[in-house]
């Protein structure tokens, strides 16, 4: 099993799920996105039973709603358009990883090779892997633009905690109200603060004083940067749109 450092964000549920559920939501609510390093391998283990390598394995279930995802989702669709646009192709045997992973944890970004790590034994829904997939492609897309130092600039790490709680919809209202979190001013600003901070301190040996100054100094800037969707989704049609707008702006660009 290999090691990763922090957990990820609870599944989309409606809140007219079962009390079962409820207790489910609560549950993910604890995890949260973040950053992957020193990733280890198993020792060798012996062979595995006929039922471990079956079509109902963990493995074979996260590789066919990874592929669902990057087939279906616009967010993702979106996402991998501006990455090859950027000169980054995303290649799905190449840089998605189902692997099983300790704890709760979900999956995460390694930056070591630009690689995301999908915990198959903790996303057990279609719509859960969407927004882990849609989180992760938002840190490759920065790194992949912008060179981020992820373990040496703590402020280049919250800059990309906030636009990927921004933009994922993990601050959703949707999810929000499956969480029994409600506000009123500003509730998605405070969200996405809160999320931020928590996955900075989930791989950064930081405290919380600390993680708040940094997400609080690159806020305005950082929440306000909509690429490459040029705007919040906050549905999966918006997403739509963004794309449809994505493509329309290169081809304007390339004609002028």
């Amino acid at each position: 099993m290999r090691q990763i450092d922090s957990p990820m964000a609870p599944e989309e549920t409606p809140p007219s799920e079962s009390r079962s559920s409820d207790r489910s939501i609560e549950k993910e609510d604890d995890l949260e996105y973040g950053l992957v390093h020193d990733r280890r391998r198993s020792e060798p283990t012996e062979a595995k039973s006929f039922l471990y390598n079956s079509l109902f394995t963990f493995n074979h279930k996260c590789q066919v709603m990874l592929k669902i995802a990057l087939d279906t989702s616009p967010y993702a669709k979106l996402l991998l358009d501006a990455m090859n646009r950027s000169g980054c192709t995303v290649i799905k045997d190449r840089h998605f990883s189902c692997e099983e992973c300790d704890g709760c944890v979900s999956g995460g970004f390694d930056s070591s090779t630009s690689q995301i790590v999908l915990c198959q034994n903790n996303i057990r829904h279609q719509s859960h892997m969407n927004r882990v997939v849609t989180h992760e492609l938002i840190h490759a897309f920065d790194h992949c633009r912008a060179h981020v130092d992820w373990f040496n600039n703590i402020k280049h790490l919250a800059c990309s905690e906030i636009r990927a709680a921004n933009l994922s919809g993990d601050c959703s209202l949707v999810n929000e109200m499956a969480r029994f979190k409600f506000g009123l001013k500003q509730h998605r600003q405070t969200c996405i603060r809160d999320r931020a901070v928590r996955s900075i301190l989930a791989v950064r040996k930081v405290n919380k004083e600390t993680a708040e100054k940094a997400v609080e100094e690159v806020f305005d800037s950082c929440f306000n940067d909509h690429e490459p969707f040029d705007r919040v989704p906050h549905s999966k049609q918006d997403a739509k749109y963004a794309h449809r707008d994505f493509q329309n702006r290169h081809r304007y660009y390339a004609n002028v």
